[in-house]
């Protein structure tokens, strides 16, 4: 993860930003840019956001 912000909130706008410009899922995101999907969800969560599969953001 030491290529995306550390910051929860531009975590949050980067993640969503790439999800919908250029990944169908959070599991192809996480492969594709080596990110371990756990620890993701839970530097969000900390922030109260989660990730909604139907539509593919964290909400």
């Amino acid at each position: 993860m030491a290529n995306i912000p550390k910051d929860p909130v531009m975590l949050l706008s980067y993640v969503n930003t790439q999800l919908r410009d250029n990944y169908p899922s959070l599991d192809e995101l996480c492969s594709a840019m080596d990110v371990n999907r756990a620890e993701l969800e839970e530097k969000l969560a900390a922030v109260d956001y989660r990730y909604a599969a139907d539509r593919n953001q964290f909400v």
